[in-house]
């Protein structure tokens, strides 16, 4: 914080004596020229990963001050909406990608133009800083749907007054992948996993799953079946639906557990199909049984060597890196359905908004359009984070990237599969769908039914 405060001070001062504050100036370019300090809330990076971007912007607008504030994920939205609900709120905030409607009438959209004052240096001879007032027009929702990997435009793009609005914009976007353990698959005679779910990779569960004498699973192959104690189970489950053909969301209605029109003819239902296939790997009756909810999280069953396959974010990499240094493991993408040439993953991003309530909008916006959309910037974050990109111009360089390639990879055929305004109920009737299923297997359809109903409660009509 005092490093920022000096950065700051010494900016003014060698705008001030090279005539940037100088008297010839007009009104409106002075009164641009006012000190202001910029909130800003996030949950997972730190204050030394967005410094590079702040020294930078503040190069270009030395007046303006950016104090970032991390918080823990646990305490995030009760104290952003408390914040927020007492006008003492931050300026910028970051939120999930499935959190963008419920926040909407919290943020304010991107406007069409910004002015800035910008430092221009001027003269032949004698050179001299100048500040000159600048309008540019700001990033356009064709610019989003061109610029960033196709979900980013369908989560921050809402109608506002009868037209699209930008409401939000991410500065990176992840994807599931197969985190494997190579010495779990040596021992079982496995060289290389299948990269889709097929025989092959039911066979491969079934070899790397163990069970003690009384039934108890010592090894499990593979986390799928579960619910609570499976990281993002209800992304997993999504994924495997949209791999199938189900559509997830027609317009605001829920069709997860609908017949596409593509398969009316044989009446095949695509997303209860998906739901099956995941519950029979907590289905003791089944051969790839593999995993109940009397085991350990999947991610710590991965670190304890108890778990050959774990699907999972890059997020969860350093966990691992940090826990388990010396766990064998390796990562590949996200398996598909044979096949089938529509390959789906599922898109899990956070993105940065304007509180409606900020004083200083235009220059909020000014500054996420500046470490969000200028390729040079984003690169500076993205370095220190070891984040996918959210930008389609900076795929190719993170396929050469040895821990971000498989998660890069899949960024084109990413999704985001909810748009209601309660994802933690969403996820709820995901999870609670599986466990209906796995404990009465007959019951699917009804199982997946209830869950289409209660996720579209969340949604409204």
């Amino acid at each position: 914080m005092y490093r920022k405060i000096i950065v700051l001070v010494v900016l003014i001062a060698v705008v001030a004596t090279t005539g940037f504050g100088c008297k010839t100036v007009s009104q409106d370019v002075q009164q641009k020229m006012q000190p202001i300090t910029l909130n800003y809330w996030r949950v997972w990076d730190g204050p030394d990963d967005f410094d590079p971007l702040i020294q930078a912007y503040q190069q270009l607008h030395p007046f303006i001050n950016i104090n970032y504030r991390k918080l823990s994920f646990d305490e995030y939205e009760q104290a952003l909406l408390d914040a927020l609900a007492e006008d003492r709120g931050p300026d910028i905030f970051s939120i999930q990608n499935t959190w963008v409607k419920k926040y909407q009438t919290k943020m304010t959209p991107l406007p069409d133009s910004i002015s800035m004052v910008y430092p221009v240096t001027k003269g032949t001879l004698k050179k001299e800083v100048v500040p000159e007032l600048r309008t540019t027009k700001s990033v356009t929702v064709t610019d989003v749907k061109n610029t960033f990997v196709d979900t980013v435009y369908n989560d921050v793009v809402l109608m506002d007054n009868n037209q699209p609005k930008v409401f939000a914009l991410p500065l990176s976007i992840d994807t599931l992948a197969m985190y494997y353990n190579k010495d779990l698959l040596n021992n079982a005679g496995i060289a290389e996993l299948p990269a889709f779910w097929n025989k092959d990779f039911q066979q491969a569960v079934k070899k790397l799953t163990k069970q003690d004498l009384k039934g108890d699973l010592i090894q499990s192959g593979v986390a799928l079946g579960g619910s609570s104690n499976i990281e993002r189970s209800s992304d997993i489950i999504a994924a495997l639906m949209m791999q199938n053909g189900a559509v997830m969301m027609d317009g605001k209605s829920v069709t997860f557990n609908s017949i596409p029109p593509i398969f009316q003819e044989r009446g095949y239902n695509p997303g209860m199909e998906a739901a099956r296939f995941y519950a029979d790997f907590a289905n003791p009756s089944k051969e790839v049984y593999s995993w109940n909810n009397q085991l350990d999280n999947s991610l710590k069953r991965f670190i304890d060597g108890k778990l050959a396959i774990f699907f999972g974010y890059s997020y969860h990499l350093p966990i691992i890196q940090a826990q388990a240094p010396k766990l064998n493991f390796a990562i590949a993408k996200f398996p598909q359905i044979e096949g089938n040439p529509n390959e789906a993953n599922v898109a899990n991003y956070w993105v940065e908004a304007v509180s409606s309530k900020s004083k200083y909008k235009n220059e909020a916006w000014d500054f996420i359009q500046f470490m969000t959309t200028k390729p040079e910037q984003v690169k500076k974050y993205l370095d220190k984070t070891k984040h996918p990109t959210a930008l389609r111009s900076l795929i190719n360089d993170q396929l050469n990237n040895d821990e971000l390639k498989v998660f890069a990879s899949q960024l084109l055929v990413a999704r985001s599969w909810y748009h209601g305004k309660d994802f933690p109920a969403a996820e709820k009737a995901m999870n609670e769908m599986v466990d209906s299923i796995v404990a009465n297997p007959e019951n699917l359809e009804q199982s997946v039914n209830v869950a289409a109903s209660r996720v579209q409660q969340t949604i409204g009509q």
